[in-house]
């Protein structure tokens, strides 16, 4: 009987152009759920760098890890400041006529 050999998988492994940052942030924000924004949001600066990253906001390298972790509950603006710093822009799109 063979030995079946795993390793665990890492999204990380998987960002590696802008357009698959890009594809992954939407498919984050899609879902609605800020865990799992701020989840991806660590994700992608762990695939570019998460020291390179927290120089860039100015923010403890740590605190940014657990920030945008799963059970992470960062602040609004450390949340522009990663997607800064990722060189991202966040922008606006009509979901549903607004009211008015």
């Amino acid at each position: 009987m063979t030995k079946l050999h795993t390793r665990p998988w890492d999204v990380t492994e998987y960002l590696g152009t802008d357009e698959d940052i890009v594809a992954y942030l939407e498919a984050a924000l899609e879902e609605g759920d800020p865990a799992l924004v701020a989840a991806a949001l660590g994700d992608i600066a762990r695939a570019r760098g998460m020291t390179e990253i927290a120089r860039q906001t100015g923010l403890g390298r740590e605190s940014l890890y657990k920030a945008l972790s799963p059970e992470g509950n960062p602040e609004f603006a450390t949340v522009l400041k990663v997607v800064h710093a990722l060189g991202l822009r966040l922008h606006a799109t009509v979901d549903r006529p607004l009211a008015g």
